[in-house]
């Protein structure tokens, strides 16, 4: 008569039957007040009306364990104990909740009125793990679904081996799981919980990625070569799991095609070059771990570079392998299989070395350089020389001497006429200038005279004017 919603009213009125015992009253009472969700899938347990409904009955029957100390009970614990051991959720020991009357009547609801996340939790509450991933399935329900509802609570209470035990149970081969254990890898990822990451992509047979997990224990949080050095046990796991990976393909590709649809795949070919790569990283660690420990390091990079990076990266390891030997010579022949391996810009890197060496001050060993890099057998023929004339903005500081020997190093007339100008040592690009042919002498010689007299010296103006 007043316009008023009745909802409340049946909702109050099907606790009251629910509290009297009376389970069919109150299943009709609240068909008048309880909706179905839009949305099976959304992530909440349902309305708060339906909530309260499922609180009730799981508060008010608890699961009974019979135990040799029930005698001591009072008398009011007893009678408790006896009025309810015919409603109650008894447990088997299996630990599965037996199914009686209200355990039925919480499912009724939850199948009624509330959302599959609600159904997986109530199953997850009462120890039935089986139940939820099975439920789960049939349903097809969203990843999400399975993350908040069953690997969280899994996980969180010591229950991830359980898990992975009833996946493996119900699908040997994991394929109906495989897009919920990738979700779960990838939430595992953004919490950086790596760990746990790990432990679940060994159980998935997932080697390549589990192989690059390894990569980022080994790296992650290093400061220093001697960390990396007591972390190299990470390299080997990242060997193995590459390795079970290629027998994996090998004994597949025999057979028919095997659909391992969400581990990650990679060609024989590139599993070969990460175990290269592996190989080349503990020689790497094992050198600079030595080159620190015997205090020769010099260099302080503010992030640790591993072959593991970029292109960039793996020159920086050529560098620092090249610069923190006892000498040239030690680190080289590591860093030119870097070089080879990866396919790099040699000529860039050893000029970074060369600057490097200038700014230490060590100009007797950008010559050993010179004769390493000569001697590699693959370099270019002006190689040397453009590595000192990629260096010469930093020579301004080096003393006349070890420049001069610098610069009569290089094989090209060309080049050390082009070096002494760039210098400011005009008459010395004078000398070079008129030893050449004719022609070009001439050519040359014009040119250092410019210079000379834009300069002003006139000293080198007059013997390039005298000799035009």
């Amino acid at each position: 008569k007043s316009g008023l919603d009745p909802g409340g009213a049946w909702h109050a009125w099907g606790m009251a039957c629910l509290k009297a015992g009376n389970l069919t009253s109150a299943r009709e009472k609240f068909n008048r007040c309880l909706k179905p969700p839009m949305d099976l899938n959304q992530l909440n347990h349902g309305s708060r009306l339906v909530q309260d409904v499922i609180q009730y009955l799981e508060s008010t029957v608890k699961p009974v364990l019979i135990t040799d100390d029930d005698y001591f009970a009072t008398l009011r614990e007893l009678e408790a104990t006896l009025r309810t051991r015919s409603l109650s959720l008894e447990m088997m020991c299996e630990g599965k909740i037996q199914h009686n009357s209200y355990y039925q009547e919480c499912l009724f609801y939850l199948h009624s009125y509330g959302t599959n996340l609600a159904i997986i939790s109530f199953y997850m509450r009462h120890d039935c793990m089986r139940e939820a991933l099975l439920h789960l399935l049939n349903k097809e329900s969203p990843a999400e679904v399975f993350i908040e509802g069953i690997f969280i609570p899994s996980y969180e209470s010591g229950k991830l081996h359980m898990l992975e035990n009833l996946l493996e149970t119900i699908d040997p081969g994991l394929e109906s799981w495989g897009v919920y254990l990738i979700a779960a890898c990838k939430y595992l990822q953004r919490k950086n919980y790596y760990h746990i990451l790990y432990e679940l992509q060994q159980f998935m047979k997932d080697h390549v990625r589990a192989a690059m997990t390894c990569i980022r224990f080994f790296t992650h949080g290093a400061k220093t070569y001697t960390e990396l050095g007591g972390k190299q046990a990470w390299l080997l796991k990242i060997k193995d799991h590459l390795k079970v990976y290629l027998q994996e393909v090998s004994r597949s590709s025999g057979r028919k095609k095997m659909a391992f649809t969400f581990r990650k795949k990679m060609s024989a070919t590139d599993v070969s070059r990460h175990i290269n790569t592996v190989d080349l990283q503990m020689e790497v660690t094992k050198f600079l771990h030595q080159c620190e420990s015997s205090g020769a390091s010099q260099m302080t990079d503010s992030s640790l570079p591993t072959l593991f990076g970029n292109n960039n990266m793996k020159m920086d390891v050529a560098c620092k392998v090249i610069l923190e030997g006892k000498n040239i010579e030690e680190g080289f022949g590591i860093a030119f299989r870097v070089l080879q391996d990866f396919q790099l810009e040699a000529t860039e890197v050893y000029s970074k070395v060369a600057k490097q060496l200038v700014k230490q001050q060590k100009y007797s060993e950008i010559q050993q350089l010179l004769k390493c890099v000569n001697e590699s057998g693959v370099a270019a023929k002006n190689d040397g020389d453009n590595i000192i004339l990629n260096c010469l903005n930093e020579f301004k500081n080096i003393p006349a001497e070890d420049l001069d020997n610098l610069i009569q190093d290089m094989d090209s007339d060309e080049n050390k006429i082009r070096a002494y100008t760039m210098c400011n040592k005009l008459r010395s690009a004078y000398l070079v200038s008129v030893r050449q042919e004719k022609a070009r002498a001439v050519q040359l010689v014009q040119h250092v005279w410019q210079l000379a007299e834009s300069s002003g010296d006139h000293v080198v103006k007059a013997i390039c004017a005298q000799w035009l």
